[in-house]
């Protein structure tokens, strides 16, 4: 979906797109909660508070809003929130005390995310170039391995092949940089 389409739809209180976005990003969201917080419900909660808070600030967001932006933002923030509640440890508190976000509607929100997209670009470009051409077949174009295999004149095994080692390298060479890129893999590159 387009960012702009999105974005007037939202602002014009268009309920069907919040659940076209649910559609998008309410599996990757909770995949990404249940893997830090190790409660399903808990990470429920936060699918659901993420969702919710778009749908409130919907009038407030700018018209340059970067939807995906906001949502990672909203999801991480939700996350470390629930860690502060939780928490008991001070060097714990002080870890997360480094790790928060401004929450404004600004350009701040879109630090973590577009540094992070920089460095997925960046690794992308690293690839091997059928293999990026099979994953980007796959992540940016949504087509099957079947598709894929048929469109590349390679087996579907081939295919399935190149996706792995593609999503091994990007968490391998994302993993240095922070807790919150498991949420930019989770819901940008898986």
């Amino acid at each position: 979906m387009e960012n702009n389409f999105i974005y007037n739809s939202l602002v014009n209180g268009d309920k069907t797109v919040i659940d076209k976005i649910y559609a998008l990003y309410h599996k990757k969201i909770f995949n990404f909660a249940v893997s830090y917080l190790k409660d399903e419900d808990a990470a429920l909660d936060i699918v659901q508070e993420t969702f919710i808070k778009l749908w409130e600030q919907r009038k407030t967001l700018k018209k340059n809003t970067n939807i995906e932006s906001y949502i990672f933002t909203v999801t991480k923030n939700a996350v470390l929130s629930l860690f502060r509640k939780h928490s008991t440890e001070q060097k714990y508190l002080d870890y997360l005390k480094g790790q928060t976000v401004n929450n404004s509607s600004g350009s701040e929100e879109q630090t973590d995310f577009d540094f992070l997209q920089e460095r997925y670009d960046e690794l992308l470009e690293k690839l091997p170039t059928k293999r990026r051409e099979v994953f980007e077949l796959s992540r940016k174009m949504g087509l099957s391995n079947k598709e894929i295999a048929e469109k590349q004149g390679i087996s579907i095994k081939t295919v399935e092949n190149q996706i792995t080692k593609a999503l091994a390298y990007f968490k391998e060479n994302l993993d240095v940089y922070g807790a919150f890129w498991a949420l930019f893999y989770y819901m940008f590159i898986e």
